[in-house]
């Protein structure tokens, strides 16, 4: 099985500083922030400042996030409204090549933030809600409350990486 959450990252995630204790309601309100949070971090920003460390602009970073909570959102509604638990992987970068992260405006990536933070909370508080578990082809066992916290890592995470791509361009 692929190491994930804590296991992978540490506790907190040696990176972004993430505590991985928190509660699953605590983890679905630093997602349900995540909008107001990139908004003001790219108010005055291009969306597109570059760090050399760095693979994705700020936008593209929320472009990421935002397919991240919309394929979470899905599967645990596949679960919870039709059974389906067995969920396979799937590859971020493939994914953002066939999306061109890069080119979204970030106007329209802020906007597709906010529908699929809306889907997510309402998804995840109705699987946490109904016990949902998912058995992830690469990750094993997922309950609602480990896609809970693996997303408000991500969300922690690349909000941060955010933060240092504007640092990097004297924008922040």
């Amino acid at each position: 099985m692929e190491k994930w959450g804590a296991a992978l990252y540490g506790d907190p995630c040696a990176e972004c500083g993430f505590g991985w204790s928190l509660t699953p309601a605590e983890a679905v309100g630093v997602v349900a922030e995540l909008p107001a949070r990139c908004r003001a971090l790219l108010k005055g920003r291009t969306g597109f400042e570059r760090h050399p460390d760095l693979g994705r602009p700020p936008a593209a970073y929320v472009s990421h996030v935002t397919d991240n909570l919309r394929n979470w959102a899905e599967r645990l509604a596949g679960a919870r409204l039709g059974g389906a638990v067995e969920v396979p992987g799937y590859d971020q970068d493939l994914l953002a090549r066939a999306r061109r992260y890069n080119e979204i405006a970030p106007a329209a990536a802020l906007w597709s933030l906010e529908g699929a933070v809306a889907a997510w909370t309402d998804s995840v508080t109705a699987a946490l809600e109904a016990g949902v578990v998912l058995r992830h082809a690469a990750r094993g066992e997922q309950r609602a409350e480990d896609v809970a916290r693996n997303n408000a890592h991500d969300r922690h995470h690349h909000v941060g990486d955010i933060a240092r791509i504007l640092r990097y361009t004297g924008k922040v």
